[in-house]
């Protein structure tokens, strides 16, 4: 596939940010600067700039020096992708720590969002996602009882569930997301460091199979200081697309 000259500009200047060399809140080059290492007019220049932009990557434009935000790399929310793989994609380094996995009823809730009878078994779990070890989100997951028995034989300290259960055989084919956000529960608090009551930002994820049955939910709740979700839409078209999902660098950084 043969990549434009604006779009590689605008990879470039990514790069640079998840490697650091741009950091967060720091200046991105200026038009004159890009065009004489990219020796082309500005037109392309501002082309990935304005892409950068829309993606919620840098702020400014409009007379001001562009700068990186706070929330600066992206996830695509129109690919299926498993939190590990797209932080490895990212070139950084996912992490977890299962806090709980257990076979029990289901609840009223689980049952209506699974298309279950209430006190069917489901499988539940919930972990602490980590993003270059530092703690982002906590994940809530429940898995019908036939998927989410295979977990009992995965170690899911150690990497993606979806990987491993997509090697037993699994097929996730589509997810419909729900994004608002929600205050910290005792358990939120506790495990993100932060005080109960917190606003968080929740992404509540139903995942189907090819026959269109639901075998999996989750309610992931994530650190605003650490995501931010861009939608993107245009004339014509009927419902937003979801772009990104974006890990920011932490201001300690």
């Amino acid at each position: 596939m043969t990549t434009t000259l604006h779009g590689a500009i605008a990879e470039d200047l990514r790069e640079r940010i998840r490697d650091g060399r741009l950091e967060v809140g720091g200046l991105v080059p200026s038009e004159s600067e890009l065009c004489e290492q990219w020796k082309t007019s500005r037109a392309p220049v501002r082309q990935a700039l304005a892409t950068l932009r829309s993606e919620g990557v840098i702020s400014g434009g409009r007379g001001r020096r562009s700068t990186v935000n706070p929330n600066a790399i992206g996830q695509p929310f129109d690919t299926l992708m498993s939190y590990s793989a797209w932080v490895r994609s990212l070139g950084r380094t996912p992490g977890q720590r299962t806090l709980e996995l257990a076979l029990r009823p289901a609840d009223t809730a689980a049952a209506a969002v699974l298309d279950i009878e209430e006190g069917a078994l489901v499988v539940q779990g919930l972990r602490l996602r980590l993003l270059d070890g530092v703690p982002v989100m906590l994940e809530r997951a429940t898995y019908l009882e036939s998927v989410g028995r295979l977990l009992f034989d995965f170690d899911s300290d150690s990497g993606s569930q979806w990987e491993f259960l997509q090697g037993r055989g699994v097929e996730f084919a589509a997810a419909s997301h729900t994004i608002d956000a929600v205050a910290a529960d005792e358990i939120d608090a506790a495990q993100l460091d932060v005080s109960a009551g917190t606003p968080l930002l929740r992404q509540r994820r139903t995942a189907r199979d090819p026959h269109g049955v639901v075998i999996e939910h989750n309610d992931d709740r994530y650190l605003p200081t650490e995501i931010a979700f861009t939608l993107e839409n245009a004339p014509n078209m009927r419902t937003p697309l979801v772009r990104r999902a974006q890990p920011g660098e932490k201001e300690r950084e």
